[in-house]
């Protein structure tokens, strides 16, 4: 298994949940790795994205909410959600950006937050 992703569940409006990705495929086969979110009925964006030189990028709908670290020991990615909204319901994707220019995406997680 390239992706292994955990973390996802059920919480409340306000809660907070933490999602982990960690990857078997070395750092220098790498550029970046990140989170993307598909709601029901809509397409697959991305949440968040941290480069290899520690660089993050976020959703605008997020900033300020979720954090993304990775621990580069490990080969792990984590995406901290805080202060979770409905909206932010959905299927959370790990994706690792290769050097090749392709993508590998893992299997998602659930996470639902009910208002």
């Amino acid at each position: 298994v390239q992706l292994q992703a955990s973390g996802g569940g059920l919480v409340q409006t306000g809660g907070s949940l933490t999602l982990s990705c960690a990857t078997s495929r070395s750092r220098s086969s790498t550029n970046a790795m990140g989170w993307y979110r598909q709601a029901p009925g809509k397409q697959r964006d991305l949440v968040a994205r941290i480069t290899n030189g520690g660089s993050t990028n976020y959703a605008y709908s997020v900033k300020d909410r979720f954090t993304i670290s990775r621990d580069d020991a490990k080969n792990t990615v984590y995406l901290q959600m805080n202060s979770l909204r409905p909206e932010d319901t959905g299927v959370y994707y790990c994706v690792v950006d290769l050097r090749s220019g392709a993508n590998i995406t893992g299997r998602g997680t659930q996470v639902t937050v009910s208002s």
